[in-house]
């Protein structure tokens, strides 16, 4: 059931449809409720049957047929069926040539919006914005049309985020940022969705917000809108308002939460809730009022995703709350007579006082006796060759302090000083992202540091180029093997990236797991910079921390190193 509710698309709400669409989804509902009283007539009223066809009412349409284990185009196998409604279904299944789940939505061919369908689905696959859940193919075959569109197991429904309670400001904020940013760029390139449900919005395990159904959703179920910016834009606004009270905004119950009380009308969310933020209270407000300024503030209200977007960046920005940290337990001293094993039953109502044995002496077990011979014929050992040492020292002041005369003048110290401006060897590397998920694209690593100037490792992408305010920055560890004098560090990006320089303690054999391990030398910005550390250090791992990033060809934000050069 987790499964389900975090990764399905959720085209068939049962909760109620929102106020949004409440217009749309009665006219298809009436439609098809008159289509099935009319069958139940006689012969006589087949005409008035086919005159409620021609004036737009449509008839009940049966789902096709289709079962577990059933193959679409030899490759997508149809696992378990999530919805079933209005003629289409909805699966999940599995890509079997890619080895990886998939959903699918499944409609006859001659299905009234299958056409639409197909239209929207392909409109939204050319969109390829990483903030939306991606549609992967849509295809007519067989008297079936399907759409296929990633599965994400990973991720959690807003729905089901709701359901524990309301969101911290922090979240909130994130919410309703992401969220505005990527209908703003989809209404760019003419795509609404006009089905914003909190079972239409996804978070994944780093904390970043995905949308499901562009354009999808509103055509499998006949929704459109005169005012399709203006819909999104108060969809946005109810999402934020039951982030922010755990209440929907309207008098009806909805998606799992209760409506507001009747005949009091929309009260802003500070007022349904102590303690909610009112920057965000009052964005929510305008982004649900349709006529006129909100009551708080005067501000006119958010008609699009564009604006309420430039809204959510005019205001201070919200941090997210600092960790918690739990005092540990006191320590309870436990042997191992607690368990029950060895003893007598007890019975019931009699509490019988078992014998403890108490532990050996210190030493006087077997294997503390053999611990003390070992350590005496050490002792012996050590005072034996100290004894020896001493001797040979004594005979050598005798022999004078004469230095030979083929060797050279200079010191001999200054033979093991390293020498400086070498290159250094990089062993090895691994991403490091300790703030986040623990993985950043860990297959590109070696791209980093191949020589190569035309290939290069790069970052997940990002909302932001303060990495959306989810961590504090990501990068790689560099391993050399062994420690080794470093000077300064040559990288190379692509876009201008801010970096800091940290190394790990000199006597370190393993990598160290978090950044306030690793000791900051330098940091610099740029496409070409170069770190040098106010002294040489010795290390034997090098971290490149990246802590702004540029933006990316892809819309988001995403730091690229393509060459790394260390030297000592």
């Amino acid at each position: 059931m987790a499964e389900r509710s975090t990764a399905a698309v959720d085209v068939a709400d049962n909760s109620g449809d929102d106020p949004l669409t409440a217009k749309a989804g009665k006219a298809a509902t009436d439609g098809v409720a008159k289509a099935q009283a009319q069958a139940e007539k006689s012969a006589e009223d087949a005409e008035n049957k086919a005159d409620d066809r021609q004036n737009g009412e449509q008839p009940s349409i049966e789902t096709p047929e289709l079962h577990s284990g059933h193959k679409l185009a030899r490759r997508y196998r149809l696992e378990e069926c999530v919805t079933r409604l209005d003629g289409f279904s909805s699966w999940r299944a599995v890509d079997e040539k890619l080895r990886r789940a998939v959903g699918v939505h499944l409609l006859p061919a001659d299905h009234p919006r299958a056409r639409s369908v197909l239209a929207a689905a392909r409109s939204a696959a050319l969109l390829g914005d990483p903030r939306f859940v991606q549609v992967l193919d849509a295809v007519e075959e067989n008297d079936l049309v399907y759409v296929v569109h990633e599965w994400l197991p990973d991720s959690t429904e807003l729905t089901a985020l709701l359901a524990v309670g309301p969101l911290e400001p922090h979240d909130a904020y994130q919410l309703v940022s992401q969220v505005s940013q990527a209908m703003a760029a989809a209404h760019r390139e003419g795509l609404a969705h006009l089905r914003l449900t909190p079972s239409a919005v996804l978070r994944s395990s780093t904390g970043q917000y995905r949308i499901r159904g562009l354009a999808v959703n509103a055509a499998l179920r006949g929704i459109s809108a005169e005012r399709p910016q203006r819909t999104d834009t108060e969809a946005i606004g109810a999402l934020l308002y039951a982030a922010l009270t755990q209440r929907w905004p309207y008098d009806s119950d909805a998606h799992g939460l209760s409506g507001l009380p009747k005949g009091v009308g929309l009260l802003a969310p500070d007022q349904v809730r102590a303690g909610v933020h009112r920057g965000l209270s009052e964005i929510a407000m305008r982004a649900l009022a349709n006529d006129g300024a909100t009551a708080s503030r005067q501000e006119p209200p958010c008609t699009t995703p564009d604006e309420l977007a430039k809204a959510v960046a005019a205001m201070p920005r919200i941090r997210p709350p600092e960790p918690e940290f739990a005092t540990p337990p006191e320590y309870q001293r436990t042997t191992y007579q607690q368990g029950t094993y060895g003893r007598p039953p007890q019975r019931p109502g009699i509490t019988v006082a078992q014998p403890v044995a108490a532990p050996p002496a210190p030493l006087e077990s077997r294997t503390g006796r053999a611990l003390k011979w070992a350590v005496s014929a050490l002792l012996i050992a050590a005072l034996g060759l100290g004894s020896w040492q001493i001797a040979d020292r004594l005979l050598d002041q005798t022999k004078g302090t004469e230095t030979p005369k083929d060797l050279p003048s200079q010191d001999i110290q200054d033979e093991k000083a390293p020498a400086t401006g070498k290159p250094v060897r990089i062993v090895g590397a691994h991403d490091f992202d300790p703030l986040g998920s623990g993985s950043e694209k860990p297959e590109g690593i070696k791209n980093a540091y191949d020589g190569d100037l035309s290939s290069f490792w790069n970052t997940d992408g990002y909302y932001s180029a303060d990495f959306g305010g989810l961590k504090e920055g990501v990068g790689m560890v560099l391993d050399l093997g062994a420690p080794q004098q470093v000077g300064s560090v040559d990288v190379s990006f692509v876009g201008h990236t801010s970096v800091e320089l940290r190394t790990a303690p000199a006597g370190d054999t393993t990598a160290p797991t978090s950044p306030g391990a690793f000791a900051t030398q330098t940091s610099g910005s740029g496409t070409k910079v170069t770190l040098k550390a106010p002294k040489p250090v010795t290390t034997r791992y090098v971290l490149i921390w990246l802590t702004e990033l540029p933006a990316s060809s892809e819309g988001n934000f995403r730091g690229k190193i393509s060459d790394i050069k260390i030297t000592s």
